[in-house]
């Protein structure tokens, strides 16, 4: 199971050799987020840009104005909170071609420290207008993605997790923007989730099968845009619907799910199991996950009391 870091750096890498207007511009960071493969394959296409995502993104920015292809690397929390104003001016609001990539996204950095973890990043540039937000579940969805997002002309940010996570998808698989996919059918419950927490999320619906409940688990790696009718016939007529997410509760695939459901006729009872408002913090990924009922084991737990509810 490689980290989808590298898996990141190796596509970067491969797509530099097929066009050469990609270029990668970072925060200096490039051994950690793995940019670094590409410096060394195409080192006339690689700006170490320092720390100063700001001026990265403006750069970046320019760059595509001018034709070029960026792809920028830095940790997702620099982007989303120390470059926002950058982001929001000069390439949402411009629609300018840039690829925003945060990488070490989430809340399983924690090793790295409590002030470069993010977990609202989703929220932030979900409801940044003509932005294109991504949060792929796999290595397979992964390389698909970033093949969609440099034929895409406009602004994307794509989120990626430092560690490998389980595979979700075979080979055949084909990215379509919007789109909601079906990962396991049941009629008890139907589960919801994103990027790589959609493989805890399914691990948990196998627990609740042992357990007696039977749960649909939906994937949804595009968080804007959303084909909102497509989510609504994947929930059907179940009664309950959970939302699982390495996010804040507030503002991402929870909220974007309550703000789909609602906004047409009668609603199913709707649970989050995310971060509660609150500030991640400095410590292992397992202690994390623990203690934010984000493990396979209290997500199957959670959701069999929520069903025997329901």
């Amino acid at each position: 199971m490689k980290a989808m870091r590298d898996v990141w750096g190796e596509k970067l890498v491969a797509l530099g050799e097929v066009d050469q207007r990609i270029v990668v511009l970072d925060g200096d960071l490039a051994n950690s987020t793995k940019a670094d493969k590409f410096a060394a394959a195409h080192p006339q296409r690689f700006l170490q840009m320092g720390i100063a995502e700001q001026n990265l993104i403006g750069v970046a920015a320019g760059m595509a104005a001018v034709g070029y292809i960026p792809w920028t690397s830095s940790f997702t929390v620099f982007f989303t909170h120390r470059a926002l104003d950058s982001v929001r001016v000069l390439v949402a609001q411009s629609h300018a071609n840039v690829k925003i990539v945060g990488s070490y996204s989430g809340l399983l950095i924690g090793a790295v420290g409590k002030t470069h973890l993010d977990v609202q990043d989703l929220a932030i540039m979900r409801a940044m207008p003509g932005m294109t937000v991504l949060a792929p579940g796999d290595a397979t969805e992964l390389l698909a993605v970033m093949d969609w997002a440099t034929e895409h002309e406009g602004p994307v940010y794509l989120r990626i997790a430092r560690d490998g996570v389980p595979d979700l998808f075979g080979p055949d698989y084909t990215f379509v923007p919007g789109k909601v996919h079906r990962l396991r059918e049941g009629g008890d419950v139907t589960l919801i989730s994103t990027g790589p927490q959609t493989s805890r999320t399914l691990a948990a619906a196998e627990l609740l099968a042992a357990s007696g409940a039977d749960a649909t688990v939906l994937h949804v790696p595009s968080l804007k845009p959303l084909d909102e009718d497509g989510l609504r016939a994947a929930v059907g007529d179940t009664r309950l619907v959970v939302t699982v997410e390495e996010h804040s509760v507030i503002g991402g695939v929870g909220g974007l799910v309550a703000e789909v459901l609602t906004a047409k006729g009668p609603a199913p009872r709707i649970e989050r199991i995310g971060l509660d408002d609150t500030w991640g913090e400095s410590a292992g990924n397992d202690f994390l996950l623990h203690k934010h009922g984000l493990s396979a084991e209290q997500v199957a737990e959670r959701v069999s009391i929520l069903v025997k509810g329901a």
